[in-house]
């Protein structure tokens, strides 16, 4: 823990330089100004616990680089601007590991454990044995070395005796210190091990982001932080804000005539080095027992809560305490005797491939999608599983009657892992991928650097059935009573046949089909009034622009005052609003661009829709105005989706997640990670309903 004199010694510097920012902060202070940006990447990056704004942070980030600029012999290989590397790397070379990456020895359940107390007292010849219990992270395996205090190598695991040299990319981490103080403990050298993550949030995000622009979401975070620690450049591997944890000392040298030090006597005390040294080490996940059972209790604990954690794991590992054990117990040419990994329950599972179907999106997207003899995984029954293009049936070697491997990792989608083509039969077929659209049978084109075939037939009539399933659904214009089956049962009888159809159905029809009571009816017919209602965000989400979703259509709704503004705004205008990058502009500009869609407009507007921003001018004049606002949990009267549209009409800002810029999380019953998180950040506010409903001055 960090004396409270520390943090204050380190805010009066930074309060110092950012006083100095106007005039310029002089050269002589560029050792000073490093050690005040390390300090505040370690409170962001390790501790989760930020001390300044990302704003300020990154005006002295500036400054420092401005420095350097102006004066290069001063540059040094741990600052902070050298973490990103100019260019991209062309190859990794493979090094040799200072010591063995040796697999761990696994075991299912707690007689496994027992028997591993069991042969560790007998290798130890004692009657009890200290062990260390700690998550087994999912994700890609990491050696650093550090020499004299500097990282000098990060390298994948590979085969265990030697990986990919990856240093570029290690940087990149935010987590991993560029250099950390070893000579205090007389170490000169020192080989650490490490695991590479990639948390849910920043997960589902990436994951979104691939969906929307046509490619397959990653099956799970491990292979997303896998993947990227061999990513060539470093420049991406920074964007997808990777994490690391350190959990193990594998070699060490000390300085001439240094002792070892004491905390390095204990596995338990050498992550808490590494936790004083600025790594994030599981030091606050890990707990020492002094028998075996406590081990098993433990285990059982984290297994029930692994879905609320902020980070994937599969498993406990258990260690012997005590090093000189550990180096009595030695190791096989394959795993330490000191260690073994508790897996959880497997959330993988085998199958036939049935069949292969291919549908037709909104967007013209021809998705195929695998039938699979339904199989439980993880608590659910899996029996579909996307595909996403023709790509991943080509790099998987599907074949209709094939063996897959299928997985489903916390509330990931299923995903099929692999083909298990050793034990086909030779009865397999191929999966042949369709030319003509399955529906209106038009031609299939697939744009330049795309992965995606589409249908480009606007008529289709299975898009246009998909973008009125979108319009009508609950995060879009919310028509309650209106969902998937009765969008498509109206279509198929002729009732409707675009979404304007939505306003003027022919409730007499719809009240001589079964199932369609007096009653169902007025209900349909309410919640379709209702939704001329609804915020100009919400139709914007629910014309179903190709990559517009929700958070880029709030964006939109806060940039105009009446939606068709957008006939006038041109790619680089687009281009200029918050988050909207070229592809996603030039698909907005497209839309807005094109006659059908602006007469769509018209049409509804002419229905009784709103196309002005009524929220734009009731914010204008709203007491949240500069706020952010999260909501997590069950509130006790309101909904989430009204509270957030309260605090918007109110000029707040609605986060897409907890950090340094959120200033308000509401708070319910079962609030989960969002809560904890909220908790290490000092500059967010953790209030309840009745607060915020003070805040609006609505009590």
């Amino acid at each position: 823990m960090v004396a409270k004199e520390t943090i204050q010694k380190q805010q009066t510097a930074t309060t110092k330089f950012l006083k100095q920012l106007e005039k310029g902060i002089p050269a002589t202070e560029i050792e000073n100004l490093r050690h005040i940006l390390r300090f505040h990447e370690h409170r962001y990056y390790v501790l989760n616990d930020p001390l300044v704004s990302d704003f300020e942070y990154d005006q002295l980030y500036k400054a420092l680089e401005k420095i350097e600029s102006e004066n290069t012999s001063l540059i040094t290989a741990d600052s902070p601007t050298q973490r990103v590397a100019k260019g991209l790397t062309k190859d990794f070379p493979t090094v040799q590991h200072l010591v063995p990456m040796l697999s761990l020895d696994n075991s299912y359940n707690q007689e496994d454990l027992i028997d591993f107390d069991r042969k560790a007292r007998e290798l130890t010849r004692l009657d009890k044995i200290e062990y260390c219990a700690e998550p087994k992270f999912d994700g890609g395996s990491i050696s650093l070395i550090y020499e004299n205090d500097v990282l000098v190598r990060g390298a994948t695991r590979g085969n265990g005796l030697e990986g990919d040299e990856i240093t570029s990319n290690a940087r990149q981490i935010r987590s991993i210190p560029l250099s950390a103080a070893f000579s205090r403990f007389g170490i000169q050298l020192i080989e650490i091990r490490g695991e590479v993550l990639i948390n849910k949030t920043n997960f589902a995000k990436y994951n979104q982001q691939l969906i929307e622009e046509g490619y397959p979401p990653l099956a799970n975070p491990r292979n997303a932080a896998s993947g990227t620690l061999r990513i060539k450049d470093p420049l991406e591997v920074r964007k997808r804000n990777l994490e690391a944890f350190v959990y193990n000392i594998s070699y060490y040298t000390l300085l001439p005539g240094q002792p070892v030090p004491e905390k390095l006597e204990t596995h338990a005390g050498s992550l808490e080095m590494l936790w004083e040294l600025g790594f994030r080490s599981p030091q606050k996940e890990l707990k020492v027992f002094s028998s075996i059972d406590k081990v098993i209790d433990y285990c059982n604990e984290y297994e029930v809560k692994r879905d609320d954690l902020p980070y994937e794991i599969d498993g406990m590992v258990i260690k012997t305490n005590r090093v000189e054990l550990q180096d009595k117990m030695g190791m096989t040419t394959h795993h330490p005797r000191w260690a073994i990994a508790y897996k959880f329950k497997a959330r993988q599972a085998t199958s036939k491939l049935l069949n292969v179907e291919f549908q037709v999106g909104r967007t013209g997207s021809i998705t195929p999608v695998a039938k699979i003899q339904p199989v439980p995984i993880g608590g659910v029954t899996v029996g579909s599983i996307s595909l996403f293009n023709e790509d991943v049936i080509k790099e998987k070697d599907l074949m209709i009657g094939d063996r897959v491997l299928v997985e489903r990792a916390g509330d990931v989608i299923p995903y099929i892992v692999k083909s298990l083509a050793e034990v086909r039969t030779g009865d397999e077929t191929k999966i042949k991928f369709p030319q003509h659209c399955p529906v209106c049978h038009s031609k299939l084109y697939k744009e330049e650097g795309e992965a995606v075939w589409r249908c480009i037939n606007i008529e289709c009539p299975a898009q246009v059935v998909e973008r009125i399933i979108h319009f009508v659904s609950k995060d879009a214009m919310d028509i309650r009573g209106f969902g998937e089956a009765n969008v498509r049962k109206f279509y198929d009888l002729g009732l409707i046949k675009d979404i304007p159809g939505i306003y003027s159905l022919d409730f007499t029809k719809i009240g001589e089909l079964e199932g369609f009571g007096k009653k169902s009816i007025e209900n349909l017919q309410q919640s379709i009034i209702n939704s001329k209602k609804q915020t100009l965000n919400r139709l914007i989400f629910g014309l179903g622009i190709r990559f517009v979703g929700q958070t880029t259509a709030k964006t939109l709704a806060h940039a105009v005052s009446h939606l068709l503004e957008f006939k006038n705004f041109t790619v680089e205008q687009l281009v200029e609003l918050e988050d909207v990058g070229p592809k996603v502009a030039g698909s907005i500009h497209h839309f807005f661009s094109t006659s059908a869609n602006l007469q769509m407009l018209e049409q509804l507007e002419s229905l009784g829709l709103r196309l002005n921003n009524e929220k734009k001018e009731l914010a204008a004049e709203g007491n949240l105005q500069g706020l952010t606002f999260l909501f997590t949990g069950t509130l006790p009267t309101l909904k989430r989706g009204d509270a957030e549209q309260m605090a918007e009409q109110h000029g707040g800002k609605i986060a897409s997640g907890v950090s340094s810029k959120l200033n308000y999380l509401v708070v319910g019953d079962d609030a989960g990670s969002k809560l904890e998180k909220a908790k290490k950040i000092n500059t967010v506010k953790i209030i309840s309903e009745d607060e915020f409903l003070k805040i609006l001055g609505k009590k």
